[in-house]
């Protein structure tokens, strides 16, 4: 007992304070301010969370939590030093005391909120948008680590005694309960519905009416009650009731009473006993409702259905207001008219009440039959309530896809609206609207949202059209699972040395960098100066050709090349010139070199490059007569390079030139003159040696 007793105390009474704010230790919830003159970052105050920590642009979290403002300050300078150089005028102070509070249970924005220091349950309540209906305001809680105090806000908002309401302190939980009357099933709550309709919940010492009264339940039996009296608590009975015919269950003996007759002869004898238990039944009697020739009736979602009287001037607005006005529940725009003669007249009352061109309301004869059919939820399945010539079906990558009733005022935007938006993943670029007819009409939405344009240009629906939204690719890399989810006409072809080929989709806001980064990039053995693309149009295609070496070079987008759906892009592999190059377009390059083939050359380009792309010559080469074949021009030409000559003595000038077409040979040692030369004398010593053999013979 006394441990509860202190820890009421401990809530109730207000947090001490005599110490100067830079003595005070910072709480989560307090704001500071930050002085940095010349830094729009700081201009705002920086508020602890409930960790203590304050975020700071470019440094990040600094926990100032238990800190003076002394402290803290020196945390902050120490931080900011890191990125800052002048900090000579830099100080915080103290913006704030707040407390951080959460508010959570029957209110109607749970969550975290600041309070000033001064903040009381109430502002707390308030700051979380008030209490929901159904709250029990007998037993809200304040829970404070294992602490947990109950108190009674209504007792508070009947007195206004400050005193009931527990003191708060920063990190103070604040616990809203329900009421048990809202029951296990959230529904709108009315508390005095729930008591009109009986204070007896079921009791032993109870009465239950039921039938044709107002408000049928059961009530608390008070006193010496009789049949009439409990009428009464139940409100009365309705115009349909049968009061000659009323029957009640007392002490398991039933009854037979007639109101009527009661009330014209006024014979207590008449009135049944009334007991603990009873049950009262009021029967309906159907011949009460009137079947004139001049009777209107009224169904559906009204306050009041049933039979209604007509005359001259009565008019539909007359009869609908008589019979209560439409329920919320009502869809006024498809309200339908049943004639004598079996024909139907729908009456949409909102292009009426909106004073719209076709908004008539028709006239009124006798024997009508008003229909105010049920409004159709969005979540619910509703294939029943909307029929065929009346709904728009909208599948695909949205929200909420199905099938929703059209009215002629909406347009392509509310149906979007109303089917809850695309998913992240659809593809607004190709909408596809699909006529009762069969025909199709693609949409961009995406040009449409970025660019702007007349809302004249949205495509017109009409009921009973099918918009499908189809979805982009969910991985790029992932191409085996796009070719369903991508039309050919909206795709980009990426094929060789890529890292991801593969179909892309694309559109107009892209440009060939984009797809190429799409297909992750080239590949370590991409040959970047000769990519091709094949631009598709129609029955005709032409390829043109990009060297991007060139455009990481010099930067020009110019050289980038315009690619449109359906085109084809391809990155050749390096050092297969012979399959992607015609001879004229590369050097041959044969003989004693380490890599003999057909290179790619340039006019940046010399001999020596080729060469040393070539790995060099051999080890067994006869570099003195390099032998360069010029096919560029005229007459075939050949030129010699001595390479050793070069070496000693570097001359660029003597380099012969090589255009691409031109053929390079380096020979081998075996080739030279010297070594023809002591070939030849080797072979004369051996036949003089043959012959000096024989003559010693």
């Amino acid at each position: 007992m006394m441990t509860r007793l202190l820890m009421i105390l401990i809530l109730l009474l207000p947090t001490l304070s005599v110490a100067k704010d830079s003595d005070r230790l910072l709480q989560p919830g307090d704001a500071v301010v930050i002085i940095m003159p010349g830094e729009s970052a700081f201009d705002q105050p920086f508020s602890l969370d409930k960790q203590g920590k304050i975020r700071l642009p470019e440094v990040g979290k600094i926990n100032l939590r238990g800190k003076t403002l002394d402290q803290a300050r020196s945390a902050i300078q120490l931080a900011l030093s890191t990125v800052y150089l002048n900090l000579d005028q830099f100080d915080i102070e103290l913006s704030q005391r707040q407390l951080l509070i959460r508010v959570l249970g029957y209110v109607q924005a749970p969550g975290e909120v600041l309070l000033p220091a001064d903040g009381n349950v109430q502002m707390a309540i308030q700051a979380a948008g008030g209490l929901r209906p159904g709250a029990q305001l007998d037993k809200l809680q304040v829970r404070r680590g294992a602490q947990r105090l109950s108190f009674d806000y209504k007792a508070y908002l009947d007195s206004g005694d400050a005193e009931l309401l527990p003191r708060l302190q920063t990190e103070d939980e604040l616990f809203v309960p329900a009421s048990p009357l809202t029951g296990n099933v959230e529904v709108n709550f009315d508390a005095r519905s729930l008591i009109a309709g009986g204070d007896g919940g079921g009791d032993a010492d109870s009465i239950t009416l039921f039938g044709e009264v107002r408000n049928p339940g059961s009530f608390v039996l008070k006193g010496e009650m009789s049949l009439v009296d409990a009428l009464m608590r139940a409100e009365g009975v309705t115009r349909y009731a049968d009061v000659s015919h009323i029957r009640v269950i007392s002490d398991n003996v039933p009854y037979l009473f007639d109101l009527k007759t009661y009330l014209d002869e006024g014979t207590a004898e008449m009135l049944p006993p009334i007991g603990a238990g009873t049950l009262i039944y009021v029967p309906i009697q159907v011949d009460v409702v009137s079947n004139t020739q001049r009777t209107v009736y009224v169904m559906g979602e009204v306050q009041a259905p049933g039979a209604y009287e007509t005359g001259d001037n009565v008019t539909f607005l007359d009869l609908l207001a008589n019979a209560g006005g439409p329920t919320r529940f009502a869809e006024t725009r498809n309200i339908r008219l049943l004639r004598q003669d079996q024909s139907v007249v729908e009456v949409n009352l909102l292009s009426y009440t909106e004073n719209r061109a076709n908004g008539r309301l028709p006239p009124i004869e006798p024997g009508d039959v008003i229909f105010v059919p049920e409004k159709t939820d969005v979540n619910e399945k509703s294939w029943l309530k909307i029929p065929s010539d009346k709904a728009i079906k909208i599948i695909g990558a949205m929200n909420r896809p199905g099938r929703y009733e059209w009215d002629e005022s909406m347009t392509f935007l509310d149906l979007f609206a109303h089917a809850g938006g695309p998913l992240q993943h659809a593809n607004l670029a190709e909408i596809e609207i699909i006529k009762d007819n069969g025909n199709k009409r693609l949409f961009d939405l995406d040009k449409f949202i970025k660019q702007g344009g007349e809302y004249a240009s949205l495509p017109t629906l009409v009921s009973g059209d099918t918009v499908v939204v189809n979805e982009l690719p969910w991985d790029p890399t992932d191409n085996k699972s796009t070719w369903v989810r991508q039309s050919p006409e909206s795709s980009i072809y990426v094929f060789g040395q890529v890292e991801s080929p593969g179909r892309y989709a694309f559109n107009d806001q892209l440009g060939f960098l984009d797809i190429l980064a799409a297909a992750d990039g080239p590949t370590d053995e991409a040959d970047l100066g000769q990519i091709r693309i094949t631009h598709r149009n129609g029955a005709t295609s032409r390829v043109t050709q990009l060297n991007l070496a060139r455009y990481f070079e010099t930067g020009d987008e110019s050289v980038l090349p315009k690619v449109l759906p359906g085109d084809t892009i391809f990155l050749p592999q390096r050092e297969r010139q012979w399959l992607e190059k015609p001879s004229e377009q590369v050097v041959r390059l044969m003989g004693a070199v380490r890599k003999p083939g057909r290179y790619s050359f340039d006019n940046s380009m010399n001999l020596l490059d080729l060469l040393a792309e070539a790995g060099g010559p051999s080890d067994n080469a006869y570099i003195e007569k390099i032998i360069v074949v010029q096919h560029s021009c005229c007459d075939p030409q050949a030129r010699v390079f001595d390479l050793q000559a070069f070496v000693t003595d570097p001359d660029y000038a003597r380099i012969p030139l090589v255009r691409p077409g031109d053929t390079v040979y380096v020979p081998n040692e075996d080739q030279s003159n010297w070594r023809i030369f002591i070939d030849g004398v080797r072979d004369a010593l051996s036949i003089v040696a043959l012959f000096a053999l024989g003559a010693a013979i």
